[in-house]
């Protein structure tokens, strides 16, 4: 695995015997609001300004600091905070925090139902807002970031409709003001089959789906979907596929303290050799030492 990769593994956040999937605010149901909206001290200083790595299945949040600083472990790696930074966390990203104490600011929580409808027919917004990371927000953002804190609290007439619309302008400027600052994301949203397929890849990766099984749900042919995918991608889904799982088992080896045979069992693996060897040729060392190689840089 090349530096920067490994990057996304430094963290002096205790390991966490698996990692989290935070429930917030019913997430496992329906948000019982349009959205939720606090300061970053409401649950940072509850925990001694540390958030220790989890992800929310269902979704998305975007922090803005207004004054102090801290750490952002994301899956890009670490990112210094520092007064008048975004943060941009997509539904399923593993992230944790480490705050100034007396930090300031907004955490702005959406569910991924709200952020698919505003972004249906915003493709391009979609694929950089679908990338965790950071960004210098601009005094439009903070207006409207302040505004969605202030709409949250009050029960005005039109309340709903109002968030609705000041979270779509969220969504937007920090789009805006993502894509300044950072590579384009890769195109897998260019079309809706590819969208479905990302969808079914994050809902059954665990299953070990083959590829034929993806364009049965798709209805259409394997070699359409490798089509697809080589031509948004550069790499045929069964390629994809095998990446996302590993993806997964590098977050299980890197944010938690489960045994590398557990690690095997919650990916799907029936025979954690099997498991090592897959891990093993797709990162070029075995689950042990790739964890040996993370407690070395800490």
């Amino acid at each position: 695995m090349s530096g920067s990769r490994q990057d996304l593994y430094d963290s002096n956040m205790m390991r966490a015997a698996a990692i989290r999937s935070y429930s917030l605010f019913g997430e496992s149901g329906e948000l019982p609001d349009v959205l939720h909206c606090e300061t970053i001290a409401t649950r940072s200083s509850l925990h001694g300004w540390e958030l220790e790595p989890h992800r929310h299945a269902r979704l998305h949040q975007l922090l803005l600091l207004r004054q102090g600083g801290g750490s952002a472990w994301l899956e890009s790696g670490r990112t210094p905070l520092r007064p008048r930074m975004l943060v941009n966390v997509p539904c399923g990203d593993v992230h944790a925090f480490s705050f100034t104490p007396g930090t300031q600011g907004w955490v702005v929580t959406l569910p991924d139902e709200l952020v698919a409808d505003l972004l249906a027919r915003a493709g391009e917004s979609r694929a950089v807002l679908d990338v965790a990371g950071t960004a210098a927000a601009d005094a439009a953002l903070v207006r409207v970031m302040a505004k969605i804190a202030r709409e949250s609290a009050g029960d005005s007439p039109g309340r709903t409709l109002v968030l609705r619309g000041l979270a779509a302008a969220a969504l937007g400027l920090a789009s805006r003001a993502l894509s300044q600052q950072a590579p384009a994301a890769p195109d897998l949203a260019a079309s809706n089959l590819l969208r479905r397929f990302e969808a079914l890849l994050e809902a059954h990766v665990i299953e070990h789906w083959p590829v034929a099984r993806y364009a049965q749900a798709l209805s259409i042919t394997p070699t359409h979907l490798s089509r697809l995918t080589r031509a948004a991608t550069g790499q045929g889904a069964s390629v994809l596929i095998e990446e996302r799982l590993m993806r997964e088992a590098r977050r299980q080896l890197a944010f938690s303290s489960l045994p590398v045979k557990s690690v095997a069992y919650a990916l799907g693996f029936a025979d954690p050799a099997h498991f090592s060897r897959a891990f093993a040729r797709a990162a070029g060392r075995s689950p042990r030492q790739f964890r040996e190689a993370l407690s070395d840089r800490r």
